[in-house]
């Protein structure tokens, strides 16, 4: 049977325009409506309930309402619920030409809109497919995917790739597989990828109507992907901890777990169970290029090895003698300029590309910290190597990610020690004047961006010290961290330097469980983290009887339960604000509904007294953040004006300003979807504002924006 047509693809998350994927969402007030949580750092306008499509997951919390709130059929849309992971906007396509569709589906989604580009990209996905299948041209069907140049649904590509061959012999597998190893990163984002594979364990409970093996052949696709490098092994626990209870995704999990990557040498049967239809395996020519680049750092014989190069045949899989040459050069000092001068040359001859080199270095940025115990100067090695190839010309080091540093190595930094002593002095005087501004201001002064990691410090020392205090104190530092115009990558680092070292710190605090899960638990009604970011911060790394692993475990339950925001925000008698007790969600309603009056008509005196009696100052970058996007999506100026009168009163700081206009930049990928020209209104906008003295000259669309990334609920 040929699965070319989509198995049962009506729901909102098989085919809304995954560009409007939608983010996590908590309530925090039975009396007000759920508001967008930041995914990684990204903001997402959101209209309306979420949609039923989209997969369910068995932990959606609670509904606010008198009303049960289990989440429906189909996944995630129950009222009051948290929402799926990859539930969509209501951009969901309606394909009439689809062998499986219904009118039942249109009266459905009759007030969702359809998405003409998606549509064809299913239809050219689709033909791809074939056409590799037919001709097995990797090069090919990679420029052919590069060609419909919309690389945000790629995820459907890796879906559709995968379900086809899974319908089909042992050699369109093994094409299948070897042909998503070469388009990783290159090609298809490794984004894009995760989702790919998380929606084909999401439709497993479909495909097994179709292919009666699936649970099988759709593990077997896992566990090569993490073989091949291009799908993590954490994907497995999320995934499994995601999974509702009886959905065949979990068996699909469990067999690839244990019946592959638990199994002996599971790497090599794993690249060999389909290789009777291909010439070479995987396997095979990793072990080549291990061998020639052995033979090479002994003899010396450039020609030669380029030749063995050559005679591979792989140019799709050159990162991977990228990253074996790196790796060696690092573990034998005396064949590193050997392995070096090979890789300029093959640079220089167009033998690798500088795709595939930049791919090659990102493979071992990601797996850094499992070199650095068998190397243990690893970061510093790769750092060094990095900044030869970028000297010498054949290593673009601006494409790679940054090497993070721990906080074991930031210690041993002298301008580390001597922030450590200052924010200690900092956050002392914090606690006894409660000046949120001037905490800002010394913070400014200190030029923290030059070294992104002190933030994290700031944070971890600010959270130490609050819980060794009294409910004032920590209320305190709640109200701090969501007034600090810090990313939320920033926070999420500060809070695993805090999870990491938990167990040292029960030593002195014995309560870091309960008080630490609440500051976690509390970041995230406050909008300074999301949900996903939990799994991020726990890492995987964690024992599962560690301390750490506690406090996570305690902060999802303490967000799950029924009233969380409502609970949480008054955990420490403070409600989230220095003296009204609002719920953030109602400070939120506050700022719309004074901004829509003022819009239509309303005094600007009379708003900016509304805007000082929220009594929330280190919230008015939610003021300037709506007032952005209601300039942008009415072109009405009128707000503008009020946004100067609060700047020149004194009442929005130039902190805020900043911090609103970095949400709005965060989110300017959604509200393009509603308002085609949004990025050049903004664009506008911030020229005006810097002009007028709000925002810094150097402040831009790059510095502000942080790409999305793949995030799980728990």
């Amino acid at each position: 049977m040929d699965m070319s047509n989509d198995h049962k693809e009506h729901s909102a998350s098989e085919s809304a325009d995954p560009s409007s994927v939608s983010t996590i969402r908590i309530s925090t007030s039975p009396r007000s409506p759920r508001s967008p949580k930041i995914r990684h750092g990204k903001y997402s306008p959101i209209k309306g309930s979420p949609t039923k499509g989209g997969s369910p997951r068995k932990n959606d919390g609670h509904s606010h309402s008198g009303t049960g709130g289990h989440p429906k059929k189909g996944g995630s849309g129950g009222q009051g619920t948290w929402g799926g992971v990859l539930d969509t906007d209501d951009n969901s396509i309606i394909d009439t030409n689809d062998p499986n569709y219904s009118s039942e589906d249109t009266e459905k989604s009759a007030a969702k809109k359809v998405c003409p580009r998606f549509v064809e990209y299913k239809k050219k996905a689709a033909v791809i497919v074939e056409e590799y299948f037919a001709t097995d041209d990797v090069v090919s069907t990679a420029n052919e995917l590069k060609d419909l140049d919309l690389p945000s649904y790629s995820y459907y590509f890796v879906k559709k790739l995968i379900s086809m061959a899974m319908d089909r012999h042992d050699k369109e597998k093994e094409m299948a597989a070897i042909l998503l190893s070469s388009l990783y990163a290159d090609v298809i984002d490794p984004q894009q990828v995760y989702i790919g594979f998380l929606k084909l364990v999401e439709s497993a409970d479909d495909l097994i109507v179709d292919i009666p093996d699936a649970i099988d052949v759709l593990a077997l696709f896992i566990a090569r992907a993490v073989v091949d490098d291009i799908l993590p092994p954490a994907f497995l626990k999320k995934e499994m901890d995601a999974l509702p209870s009886g959905a065949k995704g979990i068996d699909v999990i469990k067999r690839a777990e244990k019946g592959y990557l638990s199994a002996p040498l599971h790497a090599e049967i794993i690249e060999r169970r389909w290789s009777g239809s291909r010439n070479k395996t995987v396997e095979d020519v990793k072990t080549k290029i291990d061998n020639l680049l052995v033979e090479y750092a002994v003899s010396g014989d450039k020609k030669e090895a380029v030749r063995c190069i050559n005679d591979l045949k792989v140019p799709f899989y050159h990162h991977q003698i990228v990253k074996r040459a790196i790796i060696m050069a690092m573990e034998r000092k005396k064949a590193e300029g050997k392995l070096l001068d090979l890789l300029k040359t093959a640079s220089e001859e167009c033998l690798i590309n500088s795709s595939q080199i930049s791919k090659g270095f990102t493979r071992i940025i990601d797996m850094i910290d499992d070199l650095s115990l068998d190397i243990p100067n690893a970061k510093e090695l790769l750092q060094s190597l990095i900044s030869k190839a970028a000297s010498e010309g054949w290593l673009c080091a601006s494409s790679l990610k940054v090497l993070s540093l721990s906080e074991k190595k930031l210690v041993e930094d002298s301008i580390v020690k001597a922030f450590k002593t200052k924010a200690l002095s900092i956050i002392q005087e914090y606690f006894l004047t409660g000046d949120v501004l001037e905490v800002n201001s010394c913070l400014e002064s200190e030029k923290l961006s030059s070294i992104p990691e002190l933030k994290a410090v700031f944070i971890k020392r600010l959270i130490m010290l609050a819980m060794d205090r009294k409910k004032r104190e920590k209320e305190m530092a709640s109200i701090l961290l969501s007034s600090l115009y810090f990313l939320a990558d920033d926070v999420v680092n500060g809070f695993t330097m805090l999870i990491e070292s938990a167990d040292d710190i029960a030593l002195d605090i014995p309560v870091v469980v309960e008080d630490l899960a609440m500051f976690l638990a509390r970041a995230v009604v406050d909008d300074v983290l999301a949900p996903l970011h939990l799994e991020e911060i726990g890492g995987g790394s964690l024992k599962p009887d560690s301390v750490g692993s506690k406090v996570l475990k305690m902060a999802k339950s303490l967000l799950n339960a029924r009233l969380s925001g409502e609970r949480i925000l008054r955990c420490w008698g403070g409600g989230g604000s220095y003296t009204n007790g609002w719920a953030i969600e109602d400070v939120k309603d506050q700022i719309g509904k004074l901004l829509e009056e003022f819009e239509s008509g309303g005094d600007t005196r009379e708003a900016c007294r509304c805007i000082t009696e929220l009594g929330m100052p280190f919230f008015h970058h939610e003021v300037v953040k709506k007032s952005l996007v209601t300039i942008i999506e009415k072109k009405n100026d009128r707000v503008w004006k009020l946004l100067k009168e609060c700047f020149n009163t004194g009442i929005i700081t130039q902190i805020q300003m900043t911090k609103g206009f970095g949400r709005v930049v965060e989110s300017l990928d959604d509200l393009s979807l509603d308002v085609p020209d949004a990025k050049r209104q903004f664009g506008s906008l911030i020229e005006r504002a810097k002009t007028e003295g709000w925002l810094d000259s150097s402040f831009s669309f790059n510095k502000a924006a942080h790409p999305l990334e793949n995030g799980y609920r728990f």
